[in-house]
């Protein structure tokens, strides 16, 4: 069933560039500072109109660049319009309110749904050709930076989880960093996100999208800090960036339940490159979620993993199974990976922390054609694959391994056609049993 789609928000799709006269020359690019609409760099001004008034500035007089300068800019929700891109210079911050009220209740898409909810910091929808550059993304040091201010949020959720354990993610409200919907040929570059309230990056229905040389940090207990979050999307590619969150660092999703399928608003996620990352914490590298029906084509290149010790048992791989879900996952391909710390290589496994057929009779899932190859380094444990009682798991292949783990057992059951290839651990093969 096609869940409703949200209505068009004036501040967000009210403006499009104004076409060019004939024969008139190209007109130079619009760059406006917000510095110049009256934002007040100081770390103490809010400056939530001003950077608003700098977009519809650039937005009305045709589109263009808004720029952050150096220093720490103060703001709430924000929303991009179509033909405005957003660039932090060096040394420039934009942090978000740690004041729920400043992110006005709207529509928005959270947890494969649309729902009244709270906006990210930026917003954008409907922005074909954006940009959110910076100068650059170290984890120290000069950087351009878009910050959540969140720790007042996580600490507001795990008090109501103590209250009441049954707390869901949902039941906290939390604005999001960034959230792009429904825009083609998108770039995020050069910049450094730090400390969402909840998840940082979330595409929702994009196409033609490019995450690079982006750094992405929350500490341990900050919960549902997802690094980027690819939700309904095509063509992705994910490169050069440094994920530690306490969360999944990338996680594939789309809709859920047992009439996920027909759910128009999440087609498949598709054609997803991810290449020469480096996660840190985490609960997964790349995650097919808590809400992904179907996730197809992913490939994962020349990335580099370093689980932390501590609470947290990162994995390269998590695909979370909903038994009340139809998923495909199929086509999923790791290949030149580093291990470097502790975590577990695979887990395919059942999720059930949200479980609801309802009312319907449990549906069927496939995971095929998944493999890792050329593996090496140091981790904890290999892990495990499991399905449930209508999933069938089949072509899954571990090639050319060369490990060291505190427990070398793959715990796997009810897979067709597991093949280990020149799969060594600990300086011995591993044979299939």
């Amino acid at each position: 069933m096609s869940q409703n789609k949200p209505s068009s928000n004036p501040s967000t799709s009210d403006a499009r560039p104004a076409p060019e006269r004939a024969g008139a020359l190209p007109r130079p690019e619009r760059r406006l500072s917000v510095v110049d609409s009256g934002a007040k760099g100081d770390g103490r001004t809010f400056c939530t109109e001003a950077l608003q008034r700098a977009i519809d500035r650039v937005a009305a007089d045709g589109g263009g660049t808004v720029v952050v300068p150096e220093g720490v800019f103060l703001s709430g929700a924000l929303f991009l319009k179509p033909g405005v891109n957003l660039h932090l210079e060096k040394n420039a911050v934009l942090r978000g309110s740690t004041r729920i009220d400043d992110y006005p209740r709207m529509l928005t898409r959270i947890e494969g749904r649309f729902q009244e909810w709270r906006p990210a910091l930026i917003n954008a929808a409907g922005c074909d050709r954006l940009r959110i550059t910076g100068e650059g993304a170290a984890q120290s040091g000069r950087e351009s930076a878009i910050e959540g201010s969140g720790q007042p949020f996580w600490q507001e959720f795990w008090r109501r989880r103590i209250e009441d354990p049954n707390t869901k993610n949902l039941d906290v409200e939390r604005p999001r960093l960034i959230y792009v919907a429904d825009s083609t040929d998108v770039a995020i570059s050069g910049v450094a996100l730090r400390d969402s309230a909840h998840w940082h990056l979330h595409l929702y229905r994009c196409r033609d999208v490019r995450v690079e040389d982006v750094s992405v940090r929350t500490p341990v207990g900050a919960p549902s800090t997802d690094g980027i979050d690819i939700d309904s999307c095509q063509d992705v590619a994910v490169r050069r960036c440094h994920i530690s969150v306490d969360d999944d660092c990338i996680a594939l999703k789309g809709s859920k339940g047992p009439r996920a399928l027909d759910d128009t608003d999440s087609p498949p996620v598709e054609r997803i490159l991810i290449e020469d990352c480096t996660f840190g914490l985490g609960h997964a590298a790349v995650t097919c979620g808590s809400e992904a029906t179907v996730v197809r084509d992913v490939r994962v290149e020349r990335c580099r993993v370093v689980g932390p010790t501590g609470p947290r048992r990162i994995s390269l791989l998590r695909l979370k199974l909903r038994p009340d879900t139809p998923q495909t996952y199929e086509d999923i391909h790791f290949r030149d990976i580093a291990l470097d710390g502790v975590g577990r290589i695979v887990l395919i496994a059942p999720w059930t922390q949200y479980f609801d057929l309802q009312g319907e009779p449990p549906p069927e899932s496939t995971v095929r054609n998944v493999t890792l190859s050329n593996v090496s380094g140091s981790f904890e444990t290999f892990g495990q694959i499991k399905g449930h009682d209508k999933a069938r798991l089949a072509d899954i292949r571990f090639e050319n391994f060369d490990v060291r783990l505190q427990d070398g057992t793959l715990a796997a059951a009810g897979v067709e056609n597991l093949v280990l290839d020149n799969v060594v651990v600990n300086g011995k093969q591993v044979e299939m049993s």
